[in-house]
This record gives structure tokens, C-alpha cells and sequence, in this order.
């Protein structure tokens, strides 16, 4: 069954490490755009119900009750299998994680980052470990027990002895899913062209050098591992049961529909995007036109691989697909990178690292 996921592009800062389109916008935009996110749900024809929905883009956990209810009533299946809303930390209290739940909520995703107060003051946010443990207490009070944290490997003055730092938090909040994602250095972020441009700001200058950044990940790997969260996905990491449904729907080639900024759809043959910016999402709303910007014909044969392969369970190619990427998957064997049991291929370890060299090769072959 098919999913849903609503943008909600606004944050109440923007961090120095991000390269989303979210930020911070004036309140009037953030009205607007409220209401041009529900027009967009409310004229969608539902050809199926939905069994998971997923609330991201920025800080949706900003919305009020009353708001953040109104936008749910419009999606059709609640209570879903999973709900999901994105949290910044500082933002919950046992009132709303109870509205939430209320509403059909039942897995929130905290964007921790980071557990230690030096790389936080880099990063630009101002919460404390301290202050995590007290809201996953309070999301639990209410009765959301499926908690995701996320961590990024690479923050500047990042060490090892800090990595390990954030990993003993995770160890002591027992949370059943942990999202790790290796820090990306590119012109959208703040720090990103800081970096690129050989500045010092954001703390440019301490960035982690490739290698460790590399060992950082394969500590949490280990450490991970002994608290019961495998690995199933690359930057994903759950204990059995508590692996993200929706997110699973992306890297199966599920069908899911997205509203909202930037947002995007796929329904088994065409895959769409909205417009990116959230003012030009609302102008096209406001004026009648389709949010929709962009659409193209999915390709499947293709996509199945270098999306697939980055769960753990790997794919199970076809006949045709065999042929096809016969030369792809003999050279990424015999190099140790792809494992093919005759059945299913699947990145080695140490493919993990190389992925996204092995996804290229995947595509127009």
C-alpha cells in the first residue's frame, strides 16, 4: 500500500550544515502556505489509502495543534500503520506529543545531530543532550514509543572521542531507530561553500579529514550493532520491527505520493516533483496551476538498483537485469564490493563506502 508524505519547508533557524530548501520565512508565507498545502490534498484524487505518512521538509512539529489537525484530516487512513513528524529538539512538550498522538502520530524523528555542546554551538543549534533525554521521555509519557534520532558523522571539530560521546547518549535513551548520515560538503549549505571556498567560517576550518569521517561511521556501525539496531539500510539503523515503513516504500519502488514544496511522487511509472521554492509553490496554488514542475517517466530496471541496493537485503535481479548489468555486477564482484549469491546482490562493507561510485554504474548501462 502506498504513501504519503507533506513538506513543511519552515524551521525557526537555519543551521549552518543544512542543504534542504527549508529556513526560515515570514510568518505570512508560512500562513500561506498552509493553506495552498491543503488545497493540494484536499483536490487529490485518492486512488488508494494511504498506510504510511511521513511530515518533513523543516520543522513541521512548529505547526499548531489545530493546524496540524486540519492538514491530517485531509489524508485519508488514519490511523495509519506509521505517522511520522519530523522534531527539532526544543520544540516538544507532554501537551503536544499528546496532541500528536491524538491526531494518529506514532513515530517521531528527532534531528539531534549531535550530543555535544562545542559541535552544536558550530552547527548553530542551541539544544543540549540533556534537554533530548527530558523530550524522549515526554514523547514516550504520551505514548510515542518509536523514536528515531538522527546523527551526522563529520561535523566540524568532530573526534573520535566526540563521536563516541553522542553514540553513549544513544545508548543511554534505548530509541529503537538511529538515522546516520555522513556529513555532504556542496555549495547549498552554508558550511558546504564555506568549505569549498577554503573559508573558516561555521567552523570550516575543523572539519574532519575523509578518513576519519570514514571511521566514525564504522564505529557506529559496531556500536550500534551491540545495542540491537542493525543496520538495513545504509544511513539507517533499527532494532527488528522498528525499521521506517515509509522510507522502506523509496527504496522498494512502492508507490507514494508527496504534497508541499520541493515535494516529490511516484506511482510505479512516472515520478514528479513540485515547485522547489516554497513562495513559487504557493504563487502556483494561489493562481490555479499545478504545483507540479517536473515529470518523467521512472525506469524501473534502472532504479531498482541504485536505490535498492542500499538496503541490506539487497535486490533480486531478473533475467533481463542480469544480462543487462552483467559486466556492472562481475566487476563489482570480483572487486570485493558487490556480493551475488545467485539470487540477490548486495553491497559488501566495504561496497557501503564506494556506493555511490557503484550506483553510477548502474544507470544508462
Amino acid at each position: 500500500m502506498a504513501g504519503v508524505y507533506l513538506s513543511y519547508p519552515f524551521c525557526s533557524q537555519k543551521c549552518n550544515y543544512c542543504n534542504f530548501r527549508s529556513g526560515v520565512f515570514a510568518r505570512e508565507l508560512e500562513r500561506r502556505y498552509v493553506e495552498a498545502l491543503c488545497t493540494e490534498v484536499r483536490s487529490y484524487a485518492w486512488p488508494w489509502t494511504p498506510e504510511t505518512l511521513y511530515l518533513g521538509g523543516g520543522s513541521p512539529c512548529r505547526m499548531e495543534a489545530k493546524t496540524l489537525a486540519r492538514l491530517l484530516a485531509l489524508v485519508p487512513g488514519c490511523p495509519w500503520l506509521e505517522a511520522t513528524l519530523e522534531a527539532a529538539p526544543g520544540s516538544v512538550t507532554l501537551e503536544k506529543a499528546k496532541q500528536w498522538r491524538e491526531m494518529g502520530i506514532n513515530r517521531v524523528s528527532l534531528g539531534v545531530q549531535s550530543f555535544v555542546a562545542a559541535e552544536l554551538a558550530q552547527t548553530g543549534r542551541k539544544h543540549t543532550a540533556e534537554l533530548v533525554a527530558r523530550e524522549v521521555e515526554l514523547l514516550r509519557r504520551a505514548g510515542i514509543e518509536n523514536l528515531n534520532v538522527d546523527l551526522i558523522a563529520g561535523l566540524p571539530g568532530q573526534t573520535a572521542a566526540s563521536w563516541s560521546e553522542s553514540l553513549d547518549w544513544i545508548a543511554r535513551l534505548g530509541v529503537p531507530h538511529v538515522s546516520v548520515y555522513m556529513l555532504e560538503i556542496d555549495e547549498d549549505s552554508r558550511l558546504g561553500r564555506e568549505v569549498l571556498r577554503g573559508g573558516a567560517r561555521y567552523g570550516a576550518h575543523e572539519m574532519p579529514d575523509e578518513e576519519a569521517v570514514v571511521a566514525f561511521y564504522e564505529t557506529a556501525v559496531e556500536r550500534l550493532g551491540t545495542l540491537g539496531l542493525r543496520r538495513y539500510e545504509i544511513s539507517n539503523f533499527a532494532r527488528p520491527g522498528f525499521e521506517s515503513r515509509h522510507n522502506l516504500k523509496y527504496w522498494r519502488l512502492e508507490p507514494y505520493v508527496g504534497f508541499g514544496a520541493d515535494a516529490h511522487s511516484f506511482d510505479g511509472r512516472t515520478r514528479r516533483r513540485n515547485a522547489e521554492h516554497p513562495a513559487e509553490y504557493v504563487a502556483r496554488i494561489e493562481g490555479g496551476l499545478s504545483p507540479c514542475v517536473e515529470e518523467s517517466p521512472a525506469v524501473p530496471e534502472e532504479e531498482r538498483y541504485y536505490v535498492g541496493l542500499r538496503l541490506l537485503e539487497g535486490v533480486r535481479p531478473d533475467a533481463g537485469g542480469r544480462r543487462r548489468f552483467q559486466a556492472v555486477i562481475r566487476r563489482f564482484s570480483e572487486a570485493g564490493l558487490l556480493e551475488d549469491d545467485g539470487e540477490r546482490l548486495r553491497l559488501t562493507p566495504r561496497g557501503i563506502l564506494l556506493s555511490n561510485e557503484i550506483f553510477q554504474e548502474f544507470i544508462g548501462a
